[in-house]
């Protein structure tokens, strides 16, 4: 789990308390970790944000709303039909919304420029902050993520019965649910540590300020309010890297491909076996790739170099 700075808050204009945590040197530059739907920062494990410092980034993670330590919203979550049919409330936040957060905490920092790098959820909001906000983002990393066109990223019917489960309630069904999922869409090459993964989903759950279930649905809420961003997309200036695994159950792989295709030059890395999740053995290539890219980018290139 991510051990590495300590929990800071940042009350931001909009009322919403977003809880990061920054590692690294101030004068190094700035990478925002954008986690997934229901991740808390600590799933940035501690490796990952060590492998990062280590290459001389300064790197902040933080809890999205409605996650970990951050604010939850107090509207209802939205019934279970209308996740089904797409149809969010009325009061649906937006991942325009999670954007905002996230620029927020970059202000409450006083960092003017930051590479972006989001995983999933955090992929499609780092998206939006790059094409609405281009002065801000100096690289895009894109992991495993999607542009919200219906006809592509979307998740084998066997994760949507997994998916469709009654939530956990407690501790233990946490970190039994966690499991279950994150083994079913880990892909085929890269087996999970099952004593790793449970501390991570314990401690998440002992993080969580709020009802993670209600916090989890909203999430979702405020990805199908959204719809289809590949217009948005075709906007992003920045130099954009796409990651993602060929045997993904969650974001079907063409989710990638339909990112690549949207962005102006993005760059697409394919790695064969692995899915929906960042095992230990990947932590060092995929770190690899983000550094690259970023140094590229300040060395006023566009892409990493793949062999």
């Amino acid at each position: 789990m991510s051990d590495i700075g300590v929990d800071q808050y940042a009350t931001l204009p909009s009322g919403t308390t977003i809880c990061f945590r920054v590692s690294g040197e101030a004068a190094d530059p700035a990478i925002l970790l954008i986690a997934g739907l229901g991740e808390d920062l600590t799933q940035w494990t501690s490796s990952f944000v060590g492998a990062l410092v280590s290459r001389g980034f300064r790197v902040i993670v933080m809890d999205n709303r409605d996650v970990g330590r951050s604010t939850f919203a107090t509207a209802p979550a939205p019934q279970l039909w209308r996740q089904v049919l797409g149809r969010p409330r009325d009061d649906a936040y937006a991942l325009a919304d999670m954007a905002d957060d996230c620029v927020g905490v970059l202000d409450h920092l006083a960092i003017t420029q930051v590479h972006l790098v989001g995983r999933s959820m955090g992929g499609m909001i780092a998206q939006t902050i790059a094409a609405t906000r281009p002065r801000r983002v100096l690289s895009l990393t894109s992991i495993y993520s999607t542009t919200g066109a219906s006809d592509v990223g979307r998740p084998a019917v066997s994760t949507i019965r997994l998916l469709a489960a009654p939530p956990a309630r407690t501790r233990t069904a946490a970190v039994r649910a966690h499991l279950r999922i994150t083994e079913h869409v880990a892909g085929t090459a890269y087996p999970i540590d099952d004593a790793a993964e449970a501390a991570l989903a314990a401690h998440g759950w002992d993080r969580g300020a709020g009802d993670s279930a209600a916090g989890v649905a909203r999430q979702i809420q405020a990805i199908q309010r959204s719809g289809d961003r590949t217009a948005q997309l075709a906007r992003i200036a920045a130099p954009t890297l796409v990651i993602n695994g060929d045997r993904d159950l969650l974001v079907h792989p063409s989710g990638g491909a339909a990112t690549v295709a949207a962005i102006r030059s993005a760059q697409h890395v394919v790695i064969p076996g692995m899915g929906h999740h960042i095992p230990e053995a990947l932590v060092e290539p995929i770190t690899g790739y983000i550094a690259q890219h970023a140094d590229r980018v300040s060395e006023g290139g566009d892409h990493v170099e793949l062999s």
